[in-house]
């Protein structure tokens, strides 16, 4: 079997790499794409098995990918999917490493995060691609001996044959370029002394590159301040580790459970509650809502405009911004709140972006500024608060900034993770801490309430009713038994039915 060595390196015009490609991967993340896409690495990051790799200086979130390298061994130019497998040379196992802390940086390009020296081991052994099965290839990820990540090829949400006839499409596949397909679950952080192994192998065949062995070091040099330096959120932690707990963070607290009884009930009701526990600035005002008829509540992801300077639109405002990319990073049951100053005249969202955050699942997006497109917006069935309709773009008044940062949102303050509650009364933002309280305070509430309408409707008078004295109390007690009780049964009754 052949080895990986700086030839192969010197052959590689380019290294493509695929985004999410692996079901699992999709599955973890709450993200499946439709079709793939991707990015380049610099060959420079290219190195070999046993070659130690620098986390730099300042940087906490060194990931790891285990992946399934292809280097094609003939030119590729618009061939079709039935074809592409015999431009394929040898298959050997990758680390697709990056830096999570340099991601804000890059604008979706991965240049700088994904692109340093050593950031993408190949080998050790180079397997000929005629002689395994592209379907039943098995990949598996060790840190520090322990296993982290194992899946095959047949787990891919693309074929390497679409993948390769995709990227043909618009260019052509050089002898000796490298296609990085993409990693499954399990990816995480690395740090200094750690040692990541990656092994491909072809059990049914006997076939194995061998384990591509990687030693995480700690850099010593400074990043420059005349560049972008290493930033993080508690967002990325979560991303680069795979989960809040992995991170050393506190789970999410929001719940299915929490979902279900914080839409129970009105935004009045919580209002109230939230009133009882001392928090009376915790409304977004001023806003109406394209679906009235619809109660939303959500963790929250933030996103600040500033107001347009020409000079810093240049660098900020245009490709793939601050705006798109919280919206292209949003999971499911997210609210997204935006700060633009309460100016509404300009669009701070449109069709598009709305239905991109639909389609990932978000619950609703909520701006104090302009929304464009409006009856497209409206027609979506998304939520969207807004401040008003207006034709303009966003670079008529707005830069979009930064991103996952405490903002001002309808004279509130919104931080990251609060708890976005709103329906046609209006918007509530209730900390994640007092959110499980209020919520079943503001059921029982309700229940207070539907009790004393009933009582009103029957031509009881409201003195001593509203509120209850004891007497009128003890009858809502044994009222609240007697509905307790039918719930039960309903519940019973319907026990076996899907």
């Amino acid at each position: 079997m052949e080895q990986v060595s700086a030839g192969t390196f010197k052959a590689a015009g380019k290294v493509i790499a695929v985004h999410v490609a692996y079901r699992s991967r999709a599955e973890q993340r709450g993200i499946t794409p439709a079709l793939p896409s991707y990015f380049l690495k610099a060959a420079s990051s290219l190195s070999l098995s046993g070659a130690d790799v620098e986390r730099p200086d300042g940087c906490e979130l060194l990931a790891f990918e285990g992946e399934i390298a292809l280097i094609i061994g003939t030119a590729a130019r618009r061939i079709s999917p039935a074809e592409a497998w015999s431009h394929v040379q040898y298959v050997t196992a990758a680390n697709d490493l990056g830096v999570y802390d340099l991601k804000y940086a890059d604008k979706g390009s991965n240049l700088r995060s994904k692109s340093g020296d050593g950031f993408t081991p190949l080998g050790p052994g180079l397997i000929a691609a005629p002689s395994v099965d592209p379907t039943a290839l098995r990949l598996r990820t060790w840190l520090n001996g322990t296993l982290a990540q194992e899946d095959s090829s047949a787990g891919l949400l693309f074929p390497f044959s679409q993948i390769i006839a995709d990227l043909s499409q618009l260019l052509t596949l050089e002898p000796g370029d490298i296609i990085l397909t993409g990693t499954p679950a399990g990816s995480s952080v690395a740090v200094p002394g750690d040692v990541i192994e990656i092994e491909l192998d072809d059990p049914a065949a006997g076939l194995s590159t061998g384990r591509l062995r990687t030693t995480v070091i700690q850099g010593q040099t400074p990043m420059a301040t005349y560049g972008n330096r290493p930033k993080i959120t508690d967002a990325d932690r979560i991303d680069a580790w795979g989960s809040p707990e992995a991170a050393g963070l506190p789970p999410q607290s929001f719940s299915s459970d929490l979902l279900r009884k914080l839409t129970s009930v009105g935004t009045a009701t919580l209002s109230s509650q939230l009133r009882k526990r001392g928090l009376n600035n915790v409304s977004i005002d001023g806003l109406t809502t394209t679906q009235p008829g619809q109660r939303i509540a959500g963790p929250a992801r933030t996103l600040r405009f500033v107001p347009n300077r020409e000079d810093l639109f240049t660098s900020h405002g245009g490709g793939f911004n601050a705006q798109k990319r919280i919206i292209n990073s949003l999971h499911d049951g997210e609210v997204l709140v935006m700060e633009a100053r309460g100016d509404p005249s300009a669009g701070t969202l449109g069709d598009v972006l709305a239905l991109r955050a639909q389609v990932l699942g978000a619950a609703a997006i909520v701006t104090d500024g302009g929304v464009r497109d409006i009856a497209e917006v409206t027609t979506l069935g998304l939520p969207v608060f807004h401040a008003g309709a207006h034709p303009a773009v966003l670079g008529r008044r707005h830069i979009p900034w930064d991103t996952d940062v405490t903002i001002s949102c309808g004279g509130a303050t919104v931080q990251p993770g609060d708890i976005i509650v709103g329906d046609a009364d209006g918007l509530l933002v209730i900390p994640p801490s007092y959110a499980g309280d209020v919520a079943d305070a503001a059921i029982a509430q309700e229940l207070e309430e539907t009790f004393i309408a009933e009582m009103v409707a029957q031509g009881h008078s409201v003195e001593g009713l509203f509120p209850m004295d004891e007497t009128w109390r003890a009858r809502f007690t044994e009222w609240a038994a007697g509905q307790t009780g039918a719930h039960t049964a309903d519940r019973a009754e319907g026990a076996d039915t899907p």
